[in-house]
């Protein structure tokens, strides 16, 4: 292992010709990202700003990286998931484009929280975050760096979450903006995105055929809906668990079975889990389970699948595939675990695919580029992205697939503004 210092800390520095091969190939499904870097590359919006990422060290990820480089920033990463970096995407950032990064696959909690402070030790001026354990430091452990900081990002609906409630108990130090919250984030990526590369990776893991499974998915915000429309369209029957009534409604008149997990416990082949809260899968719904049912997850912390009551429970515990873990309970019942519980998509697979990513990541550099310029007149608080960067966002992506929309004529638009006009 290659020591800590500019380069950062990476599994193997060797593999970054690798690592630049596949950053190149996630490129050309982000022309959105490339469009940003090459403005950014001759306007300089980030210059002097020091920037500390804790995002999941993915092809598409680096791509952003090197937008926000050409910007000027002086950007430095870490993991935001120990088992989500993808090892040459980490080599080719750190060896081959000199941006210094904290990142190995399969890390253990001290390593990973090792590399977010060292992320820290560069004194960023801005942060940009995949679930807010990097503001949650900050926050925390290494608060003299606090007042250095202009601004941030998040990603993620959980890091939404938890920055919401830091700024409710007045315990937010700087204004962040939520790009998990623009439509050109959620639609897509939490939709089609996660959608698509969790049943990607469980595939990987299991090898399943979906067609014929009772597929349980807990949670029906975007990533849920994205999930369900999928193994639905693989043939599978879907059974829905919610606890908001809105979304349990929604999920019932998109066709799909609603269930309390009490009950679907029982009937499920396949779980996932992707409700942002904790234990949605927990020690009562192990008991009723079909032998051989595969659990995942595929939301940001591995907390949704009570694992330890799990672990309590088996007689047996042993690694059957990579990424699966198979534990026998006492009555001789099978129950597989993909991934340790962590994000199934990236642990098993390669995350979202890079068409949704440049969307994503497109707000996340407009946001950087936004915060710079705004961040001292913007009082501490969470915020969503301005619905001007949003639409810019649709606007390029639109333009980059070929495809045309209408405008509104003169006429069109006056009578919209107006309230005159009636029956």
């Amino acid at each position: 292992m290659e020591p800590e210092g500019r380069l950062g800390d990476v599994k193997d520095p060797s593999l970054a010709e690798e690592g630049v091969r596949l950053v190149e190939w996630a490129s050309r499904e982000m022309p959105v990202i490339r469009l940003i870097r090459d403005r950014f590359a001759k306007e300089k919006p980030l210059e002097g700003l020091t920037l500390a990422a804790c995002l999941h060290v993915t092809s598409e990820t680096a791509n952003l990286a090197l937008a926000l480089q050409a910007g000027g920033a002086d950007v430095r990463l870490c993991a935001s998931n120990p088992l989500s970096t993808q090892d040459p995407i980490a080599a080719a950032l750190a060896v081959a484009y000199d941006i210094p990064t904290y990142s190995i696959k399969g890390e253990d909690n001290d390593t990973y929280y090792q590399h977010i402070s060292s992320v820290l030790d560069a004194k960023p001026h801005m942060t940009m975050d995949d679930g807010a354990d990097l503001v949650a430091m900050l926050h925390t452990q290494r608060q003299a760096l606090l007042d250095g900081v202009i601004g941030g990002m998040e990603e993620t609906t959980t890091g939404v979450v938890r920055l919401r409630s830091m700024a409710k108990a007045g315990k937010l130090r700087y204004p962040i903006i939520a790009v998990n919250q623009a439509d050109t984030k959620h639609m897509f990526d939490n939709r089609y995105g996660t959608g698509q590369s969790t049943l990607d990776g469980i595939t990987r893991a299991t090898n399943l055929l979906f067609a014929g499974k009772n597929v349980v998915v807990a949670g029906y915000g975007w990533c849920g809906r994205g999930i369900a429309m999928r193994a639905r369209g693989m043939g599978a029957q879907v059974i829905v668990t919610e606890v908001d009534p809105v979304r349990a409604l929604e999920a019932s008149m998109d066709g799909h079975q609603l269930m309390r997990m009490d009950d679907a416990a029982r009937a499920g082949d396949v779980f996932v889990t992707v409700t942002g809260g904790k234990h949605a899968i927990d020690a009562q719904h192990f008991q009723v389970m079909k032998d051989e049912a595969v659990i995942a997850n595929s939301g940001h912390f591995n907390v949704e699948i009570n694992i330890d009551a799990l672990e309590d429970a088996a007689v047996e515990k042993k690694e059957v595939r990579p990424m699966v873990h198979r534990y026998v309970m006492a009555d001789g019942r099978k129950i597989n675990l993909l991934a340790e519980g962590r994000l199934v998509n990236l642990a098993a697979a390669e995350g979202h695919p890079s068409a949704v990513m440049d969307m994503s990541f497109a707000n996340q550099a407009l946001s950087a580029e936004y915060m710079a310029k705004n961040a001292a007149n913007l009082p501490i608080d969470v915020y969503d992205v301005p619905l001007e960067l949003d639409q810019r966002v649709a606007s390029l992506k639109l333009e980059a697939m070929g495809l045309a929309m209408d405008t509104l004529s003169e006429e069109q638009a006056a009578y919209l503004a107006g309230w005159e006009a009636g029956t």
